[in-house]
């Protein structure tokens, strides 16, 4: 082997270690106990940052705390939308945050880095917004008439700030020297750009009428983010939706391009992944975050991954009656509370084996 195919598989490892990792930062989200992070000192003592994370958590202590509710917002919104799959979002209380297997270029691993890199944008944009960041604000470059004939006020999302900090702090990992040479590297990259073009596409305007009794003779509008709920719902449909995909050359430049030449080609909205998922039905000693689906719940009547059928990999599942306690026959007294009755009932849980 020549010196030149060496060097070139070092990097490709390099790289690859670099990537398998660059989700370590959501550890953040395990950090509640340790109060806001006010200080460079802080930054030095934080899991899970590589160096030139903690340089920029140094540069941009009053932003960490918005960044650490961007992890959890990250984590919270991905076991929503994975609650009724195989997989479903689960994390490790050490590092890495996630199973080996969301690491290694998997479809899940793809929606983990677009949901993680959408979070951060959308906190620290939140944060902007909100008067809580010295550095930033509202969107001032939003002003004047639109040409639909209403005025430009009140305080605009700084998005563009938010999605400037994201790619500085979450792409920093996989750019780092030698990163981008890898096949994982350029995946990560793509995935979380989508994430944050998923807040992007779907900006919208929010408006407020002024004039006599309620009348719109003057309306005054801003931009405004959509709830995180609609981010995660459009990443969850790029997921569905994901391209496999593999890394070539074209000229001098490494590009992702899509394993089946049939396939239409990918756009920087979508999703892509290098390799299939593991079915995830079986708990594996060996890799931690691999718990396997025996003991979760099931939805018996459903045809979908939700279903006992798909949800227990064909092993079957067992039911339970038991009895749940329910608030109902409501009333409304005046005034002002509502009471309510407890009701009990029997109701039917059914679990994987």
């Amino acid at each position: 082997m020549t010196g030149e195919h060496v060097l070139r598989c070092v990097l490709m490892l390099c790289g690859a270690l670099l990537s398998a990792n660059a989700s370590n930062w959501l550890y953040l989200a395990k950090l509640s106990s340790v109060g806001s992070i006010r200080d460079e000192e802080t930054c030095e003592r934080l899991r899970g940052l590589i160096q030139r994370q903690v340089q920029i958590c140094k540069r941009s202590v009053e932003v960490m705390d918005a960044v650490r509710r961007g992890a959890q917002l990250a984590i919270d919104e991905c076991q929503f939308q994975f609650r009724n799959r195989r997989w479903n979002c689960s994390t490790l209380e050490t590092l890495p945050v996630f199973s080996k297997a969301i690491t290694q270029g998997t479809r899940e691993a793809a929606f983990v880095y677009a949901i993680s890199a959408a979070s951060v944008a959308f906190a620290v944009t939140r944060a902007c917004s909100s008067g809580e960041l010295e550095k930033c604000g509202c969107d001032h470059n939003v002003h004047g008439v639109s040409p639909e004939g209403f005025q430009w006020s009140g305080c605009s999302d700084n998005i563009a700030y938010g999605v400037a900090f994201s790619q500085s702090f979450v792409d920093v990992r996989e750019r780092s020297k030698g990163g981008q040479s890898s096949s994982q590297a350029l995946m990560n990259l793509h995935n979380n750009e989508a994430g944050r073009k998923a807040i992007l596409s779907n900006m919208r305007v929010e408006c407020k009428c002024h004039g006599v009794s309620g009348s719109c003779e003057v309306k005054t509008c801003w931009k405004a983010m959509p709830p995180f709920r609609k981010v995660g719902n459009v990443i969850k449909e790029k997921f569905d939706g994901a391209t496999e995909v593999e890394q070539r050359k074209v000229g001098s430049t490494k590009v992702l391009v899509p394993r089946n030449s049939q396939f239409k080609p990918h756009t920087d909205e979508d999703l892509v992944y290098l390799q299939p998922s593991p079915d995830f039905c079986d708990f594996d000693p060996r890799t931690p975050g691999m718990l396997g689906t025996v003991g979760r719940q099931c939805n018996r009547t459903s045809k979908a991954i939700d279903g006992c059928e798909l949800m227990c990999c064909g092993r079957g599942f067992q039911t339970q009656e038991v009895e749940v306690v329910d608030r109902c026959s409501c009333k409304f007294h005046w005034c002002c509370y509502v009471k309510c009755k407890q009701c009990r009932k029997m109701v039917e849980i059914h679990t994987c084996r």
